[in-house]
């Protein structure tokens, strides 16, 4: 039985991931053909230069998009293995088709084409919801993603300074297509804006929070959050520095989602209990995040 409930909440967290990949890529896919593309403001990675191709050549940039990721998609499986690569493969192809649909059936439409910075912020926000979305879900857009991670493994350069490196070249090299210096600042906003937006989604999805309770029902208290939320207690013995006095306290870590859940447990059993809430980010393990490699 335990073995048959582990497969199936493998199996949930793999088809959450998928959906959620595709929702994420038609966030990207809205962002970039309804409001980027055609207002020629660039933005970074593969969909940066596939822009500036179809702004040069006419080349669908779907067409170009999925030739450049399936180039660099093949390094990568020779270099850092099929692991890193199957969702990204999957997210690829979901992009291309929602591209391919977009610019074919929803081409003619320009939104807020009398106000480019509006449609870069509105572009950016969609773009990196989308980014950060799949990334929250163990999946990537492709593209310098893989250029980073490929150069991370046998230089020691962070990820962040090669992708904003490799957007900055792109978006500056617009310039030769679209010249138009105002564009170039816009992409530079959009940009920055990605990036901002991109971590706001990855952390609200990591955020958790933890709890200091003291109280003399603890013993208590620990079990119905056990029962109730499914989350361990650890009782930590202290001591108060002004009594002087043992006192036994309970650690907890949960989910941001649980938090009123906890609270309403606490309230019950022990209204007079101190109690300490802190969010944090970044807690790995069972029950919360994996750890990454």
């Amino acid at each position: 039985m335990k073995v048959g409930k582990i497969n199936r909440s493998l199996v949930f967290r793999e088809v959450r991931d998928y959906v959620m990949i595709a929702f994420a890529m038609m966030l990207y896919c809205i962002g970039w053909t309804l409001f980027l593309l055609p207002n020629n403001i660039t933005t970074g990675g593969i969909p940066g230069i596939s822009s500036i191709i179809y702004w040069g050549t006419g080349v669908p940039v779907q067409v170009s998009y999925f030739i450049f990721n399936v180039i660099l998609i093949l390094f990568a499986l020779w270099i850092l293995g099929w692991r890193f690569c199957i969702k990204t493969i999957f997210a690829m192809f979901t992009l291309t088709t929602m591209v391919a649909f977009s610019t074919e059936n929803l081409g003619h439409i320009h939104i807020l084409s009398d106000q480019p910075f509006m449609t870069a912020i509105l572009g950016a926000l969609f773009c990196g919801s989308g980014v950060g979305l799949s990334l929250s879900f163990n999946g990537s857009t492709g593209g310098t993603d893989i250029i980073a991670a490929i150069i991370n493994k046998y230089k020691n350069i962070s990820l962040g300074k090669v992708i904003m490196l490799a957007d900055v070249i792109i978006v500056t090299s617009s310039y030769l297509v679209v010249p138009d210096i105002e564009k170039i600042v816009y992409g530079y906003v959009v940009l920055l804006l990605t990036g901002w937006c991109i971590d706001a989604v990855v952390s609200s999805f990591r955020q958790s929070v933890q709890f200091f309770i003291i109280s003399d029902k603890f013993e208590e208290i620990g079990r119905e959050i056990s029962a109730v939320s499914s989350r361990g207690c650890t009782v930590i013995n202290s001591k108060g520095s002004y009594t002087g006095n043992d006192v036994k306290m309970l650690f907890v870590l949960a989910r941001r989602s649980e938090s009123s859940k906890i609270f309403n447990i606490i309230q019950s059993v022990d209204p007079k209990a101190f109690v300490s809430q802190s969010l944090t980010i970044g807690v790995y393990g069972d029950g919360f995040d994996k750890f990454k490699k």
